[in-house]
């Protein structure tokens, strides 16, 4: 689910400079609670705060929150979760700035699913998982999603943001095409005499979801190049709630956050987790995160402050807004505590999302592939723009460039045939 084409993407460099001429903001407060109920023992997911960066002028912090949802076996979910972070982070370049970190995630988290999704796959299990993968920096938030999992921000300005995409197949008649261009069946399950019942899915495998890591029995057209939304929120900050399609199944996002307001992140997560039960009972993990962005002078209070207080405190800041409506916001903010759109994209044609068209042009070097960062001999690159199999001149133009193992991979993902043809159409 995004709102895409209701908030007009702004330059990172233009918010930056909207804000030089005030005092320096400090970074926001992050407090976070987790709730889950288990049936299956398929969902895992990912709680740090305070992960480091060493940064020319020093060392600064970033917070990384994600959520794995697995099927088949909790397999790969296990290796999402240990794995995906240092595969995205291993594909920005070190030393860079904070606002050329930001502007480079991305397309670093585009490198990072493909990656960890290849080498999982490697080891010949069939399991898959959905995956949501939320990092925070200062008050910019980026989210990476693959699957049915669902990200949603509440920002204390006013406003439901819709961080994340709903890969369903019931969802999306794009992705539909692209599977079936791509060699996969599409149809529920026939449950005889002409009755066909449940979602959609796709065949061979009944996979019912058109991404995810994983599912190597299903074939390749199941991608994980990720649907990935990046913001700059108000410094009034907001709430974030992640949670499986457990509790999404049985609550819409108003009815998640209106049934947690004026609680803090532990009590709220719990609440939500409780909701969906009563309305659905517990027919799959259950699992939900709830994050407060909290400015430095409202963040959490000590657990010796009296609980009245607390309450007030976070009934201040997460209290029913009257302006909100049951949809999506339309609402036109200006000025640099409005919520801006900084890049949404979610295209599953590689060639489209490890393009060379960002902020940070030296991202991808020349002799180093993309996805898994192997680095090329002179002569070896193959260029994210070629067709099949065949090494190209280095040409700085034409990349960034793939080894041929990761080159067999966007083949196979995009079902490009020896004759060249294939799909090539692009997903919203």
């Amino acid at each position: 689910m995004s709102s895409k084409g209701q908030h007009r993407p702004v330059l990172l460099s233009v918010l930056l400079e909207r804000e030089s001429a005030n005092v320096k903001i400090k970074k926001p407060e992050i407090v976070h609670g987790l709730a889950n109920q288990s049936k299956k023992g398929e969902d895992f997911t990912m709680l740090k705060t305070e992960c480091q960066r060493t940064m020319g002028d020093g060392v600064t912090t970033f917070s990384v929150f994600g959520l794995f949802d697995g099927h088949n076996g909790p397999a790969a979910a296990i290796y999402s979760k240990e794995n995906l972070l240092n595969n995205v982070l291993n594909a920005i370049p070190p030393d860079l700035n904070t606002d050329e970190w930001v502007d480079a995630l991305p397309r670093a988290l585009v490198a990072g699913f493909v990656k960890t999704d290849k080498d999982f796959q490697e080891r010949e299990k069939i399991s898959g998982t959905t995956v949501t993968l939320v990092i925070i920096e200062g008050w910019v938030i980026t989210v990476a999603s693959v699957g049915d999992s669902r990200c949603i921000f509440d920002s204390a300005v006013g406003g439901i943001y819709y961080l994340s995409a709903d890969h369903r197949l019931d969802c999306s008649e794009e992705e539909r095409g692209r599977i079936t261009a791509s060699g996969g069946d599409i149809g529920r399950l026939n449950a005889g005499c002409g009755t066909e019942i449940g979602p959609l899915r796709c065949w061979p495998g009944g996979l019912c979801l058109s991404r995810s890591i994983g599912d190597r029995d299903v074939g390749e057209f199941i991608v994980p190049v990720p649907y990935v939304k990046q913001i700059k929120i108000s410094t009034a900050g907001g709430r974030m709630i992640i949670s499986s399609d457990g509790v999404w199944d049985a609550l819409s996002a108003e009815a998640a956050l209106d049934c947690c307001r004026g609680m803090p992140p532990d009590a709220a997560a719990a609440q939500i987790v409780k909701e969906a039960l009563r309305a659905d009972g517990l027919r799959d993990d259950t699992t939900c995160i709830v994050i407060d962005i909290l400015p430095q002078e409202k963040r959490a209070v000590p657990s010796t402050t009296p609980k009245k207080r607390v309450k007030r405190l976070f009934m201040s800041l997460f209290r029913k807004k009257p302006s909100e409506s049951s949809s999506r916001s339309d609402k036109k903010y200006k000025g640099p505590d409005a919520v801006e759109v900084l890049f949404e994209e979610g295209s599953a044609m590689l060639s489209k999302r490890l393009d060379t068209k960002y902020p940070v042009c030296n991202m991808f070097k020349l002799l180093m592939c993309a996805i898994c960062q192997l680095e090329l001999k002179p002569g070896e690159g193959i260029s994210v723009h070629a067709g099949p199999s065949s090494s190209v001149k280095l040409c700085q133009g034409d990349g960034p460039f793939l080894c041929s193992s990761c080159q067999v991979k966007k083949e196979a993902m995009e079902w490009i045939r020896p004759s060249g043809d294939g799909y090539s159409g692009e997903n919203d």
